[in-house]
């Protein structure tokens, strides 16, 4: 059920995106799970890391020091990450942080690629 609307979610993400970006620069900049692709989870984590750090810890540190995100805490995580960022789109907060419809679409794939690691896929 959870895998559904991910999909579901995703495929409505690349339709906003292809609104603002050409196909071919979708193609260029996506990065895929490993378990369909090929693609090593390890960069698929590494690009979210940085997303939460740059644009997560960044408030966290001052407002919900135990939310910090860590390289060994991100991962259970992750399903908080999708309900607070793109089911109630509460996350992030106030209107200096934002997502780029980049960033959006690395969260998903890393959420996308933890749940397929955790379900055995």
């Amino acid at each position: 059920m959870m895998t559904t609307i991910v999909k579901f979610i995703f495929g409505i993400t690349l339709i906003c995106l292809g609104e603002e970006t050409s196909k071919k620069d979708l193609v260029q900049n996506y990065i895929p799970v490993k378990s369909v692709y090929g693609i090593s989870a390890d960069s698929t984590r590494s690009v979210a890391f940085k997303i939460l750090t740059n644009k997560c810890n960044v408030c966290h540190v001052r407002r919900n020091r135990k939310r910090i995100f860590t390289q060994e805490n991100m991962s259970p995580w992750a399903d908080d990450v999708y309900k607070q960022v793109f089911l109630k789109k509460r996350m992030p907060k106030g209107n200096k942080i934002k997502l780029t419809n980049q960033e959006y679409q690395e969260l998903l794939t890393w959420i996308t690629s933890t749940k397929n690691q955790s379900n055995g896929i």
